[in-house]
């Protein structure tokens, strides 16, 4: 039987609504609605060869930024459901949430910081607002997606206030936007954006734990002394003492994911009794977050993000991908920038009469757009003579 809804769920019936009025849906939520609108944007499309860790060429089983942002979407969900809040919204934030990133991952994203630092900088955060708020063209009356107040307070937000941010050159655009259509960047965000992030945490952890394995980075009985996966793995070899390796891992990342949405509804409800929280307002003004893991998980989690930033966001093989993958990144911007009229017609209309920081600003649009495979094979078509043949 599922929970009642909590009082302090967001209600789709009371939504603050768009920046653009439109008529409602006759069969969706507002917050249903915001999630269609996403799955159907060519930028969450073009997830699905985003580098999470890996290259996306370089497995066909490895996670992408479209597998693991499903793999969020359902945990968001879960947990939501479980927590009775509005699953709905949770599942649309938790599907937004790396529309931003650019190819190659952190590399893509620590390359085109370096490069936009002249210009206003890069942040990922921001630029999952601006495609959704600008970059996504797809409707007649508005450029953008035009989601709920509730669903962009979500993807702006839900780490946490931002308003301390605005300073920030990167956080220009959402300054503007907020200025116009107040975001209250002061406060945390609904509980349904914070159970978003969270399974955030609780997928990533777990599937880099399955991607390393899986590549040969470290070996699964190397996990035994890392807190958290090692009591649960040597839980799973005493139950299955004869299992296929393979079966074994997984069954591992299986218990572990369950164990820290069972930390995390625990920890919530006991935040949620402490504060008497009664109503989303309640969520918003609260001084710290209400969805979080307790002291002692998040303890062990950064003893196993330890282990994972030593074996396998350091190990020689991601470093040298990283280090190609900067470089491609390098040399496009440069020659972008110039050389305008080598970017397509589309592009090249966009920088008219733009100053150096605005022709930046698209050519940083037009990169981070890119899939791993677009920016490797748009790399070659400008920098190498052989495509001639």
């Amino acid at each position: 039987m599922l929970p009642l809804r909590a009082a302090y769920a967001e209600d789709p019936a009371a939504s603050r609504g768009r920046k653009v009025p439109e008529p409602e849906s006759r069969t969706r939520t507002p917050f249903a609605r915001d999630r269609d609108r996403i799955i159907h944007a060519t930028a969450f499309r073009r997830l699905k060869e985003k580098t999470q860790v890996f290259v996306a060429h370089e497995g066909d089983h490895f996670r992408t930024r479209l597998t693991h942002s499903l793999e969020v979407a359902q945990i968001a969900r879960s947990v939501a459901t479980a927590l009775g809040l509005d699953a709905d919204l949770a599942e649309t934030i938790a599907l937004a949430h790396d529309l931003g990133h650019p190819p190659f991952g952190h590399a893509g994203e620590d390359e085109l910081e370096r490069q936009m630092a002249p210009y206003g900088g890069f942040d990922h955060n921001v630029q999952t607002f601006r495609v959704v708020t600008a970059l996504e063209r797809r409707y007649p009356k508005f450029d953008g997606l035009n989601l709920t107040w509730e669903t962009l307070e979500g993807v702006v937000k839900h780490n946490g206030p931002v308003d301390d941010r605005m300073g920030d050159p990167a956080w220009s655009d959402v300054a503007a936007f907020s200025g116009e259509y107040d975001l209250r960047l002061g406060t945390w965000a609904s509980a349904e954006a914070q159970v978003a992030a969270l399974a955030d945490d609780i997928a990533y952890n777990n599937h880099d734990v399955d991607d390393g394995v899986q590549a040969g980075l470290f070996h699964l009985k190397e996990l035994l002394d890392v807190p958290l996966i090692g009591p649960i793995l040597a839980s799973v070899y005493r139950d299955f003492p004869d299992l296929d390796p393979q079966i074994i891992r997984l069954e591992a990342v299986r218990r572990m994911i369950g164990a820290m949405i069972d930390d995390v509804m625990a920890e919530t409800l006991r935040r949620a009794r402490a504060a008497d929280i009664a109503s989303p307002e309640d969520v918003r003004m609260m001084d710290q977050a209400l969805v979080a893991f307790s002291r002692e998980r998040v303890e062990e989690l950064a003893r196993l993000r330890q282990f994972l930033a030593t074996r396998m966001y350091r190990h020689w093989r991601v470093n040298r991908t990283r280090s190609q993958a900067r470089r491609i990144l390098a040399e496009m911007f440069q020659l972008f920038m110039e050389e305008p009229d080598v970017l397509p017609t589309e592009w090249f209309a966009r920088l008219q009469n733009s100053d150096k920081a605005g022709r930046a600003r698209v050519v940083c649009d037009y990169i981070a757009g890119m899939t791993d495979r677009f920016a490797i094979e748009e790399h070659r078509r400008l920098f190498h003579l052989d495509v001639w043949n």
